[in-house]
């Protein structure tokens, strides 16, 4: 009964959901047509200062500790392990 509900329901909302359609395009020869929407602002009266912000001197990129546990585990006897392998050529 359940499977029947739900198929009902999805053949409801597939056929309820018709193609999306776009707006149509302006008339040639309009008032619209190849006109572009542009803001222009007009400083002609106003004294416009300004600055540079940055910071003195060199940055410095800092590597974050993760906050999790480092995979990576160093061998303490690396060496002597390599040694040995080195003397049984």
């Amino acid at each position: 009964m359940k499977k029947i509900v739900a198929m009902a329901v999805m053949g409801v909302a597939m056929s309820l959901g018709g193609s999306a359609m776009a707006q149509t395009p302006p008339a040639a020869g309009g008032a619209q047509a190849g006109a572009q929407r542009t803001q222009e602002f007009n400083f002609t009266d106003e004294l416009v200062q300004g600055q540079l912000v940055r910071p003195d001197g060199e940055t410095s990129r800092v590597r974050r500790r993760s906050a999790g546990i480092s995979l990576i585990r160093i061998r303490e006897h690396f060496v002597p392990e390599m040694l040995k392998s080195v003397e049984n050529l």
